[in-house]
């Protein structure tokens, strides 16, 4: 027999439907690939959220993760954005037909967002480079930043920054163990 609705989680509100606390039904986050390199050799200024205009097999390839984003850049036409040099290897089961797979791919963004960011790339000489790709639900989403390129002297300091964390955390870490062994 089936359950009620006071089985499965209580239906406290009108019209039958599940009093919720909490948020909303949110769509699940998959995180296909990410470049690292690029929050190391750019300081990230902004980032920004935008859809991706594939075809039905780079999807696929996405899901099976056969993608690289580390080579990628925006680069702004007229009052589009496209993303360049973003590597999406041909899905394996599909048709034999010539793709490539480093084919100019547009940036789905709202025209403010479009303009805001042409804009500081001429103005200012900042780049806009892909951080993430991933689902968000069914769609594939790219994690795009505004930013700037650093000098050499700027990743010796963040390294020493690192660097100095980590003592710091393992100078920590051990002295907690010496003082319950000594107990």
């Amino acid at each position: 027999m089936g359950r009620s609705g006071v089985e499965r989680g209580g239906m406290r509100g009108m019209a039958g439907k599940p009093d919720r606390t909490d948020k909303p039904n949110a769509p699940a986050v998959k995180v296909v690939s990410t470049n690292r390199r690029a929050r190391h050799e750019y300081e990230i200024l902004e980032t920004f959220e935008c859809g991706l205009a594939l075809q039905g097999h780079e999807v696929k390839s996405i899901r099976e993760g056969r993608v690289n984003i580390a080579d990628g850049f925006a680069a702004f036409r007229g009052n589009e954005a496209f993303v360049e040099n973003m590597h999406i290897t041909p899905y394996s089961h599909g048709d034999l037909r010539v793709i490539d797979p480093l084919r100019v791919r547009k940036l789905l963004l709202k025209r403010k967002e479009i303009d805001y960011l042409s804009g500081k790339v001429k103005e200012r000489g900042l780049s806009v480079i892909p951080l993430k790709l991933y689902f968000k639900g069914p769609r594939v989403k790219l994690e795009v930043g505004l930013g700037r390129g650093k000098k050499l002297y700027d990743k010796r300091h963040d390294i020493a920054e690192r660097d100095a964390r980590r003592d710091i955390e393992r100078a920590t870490r051990t002295r907690g163990k010496r003082s319950v062994d000594r107990e």
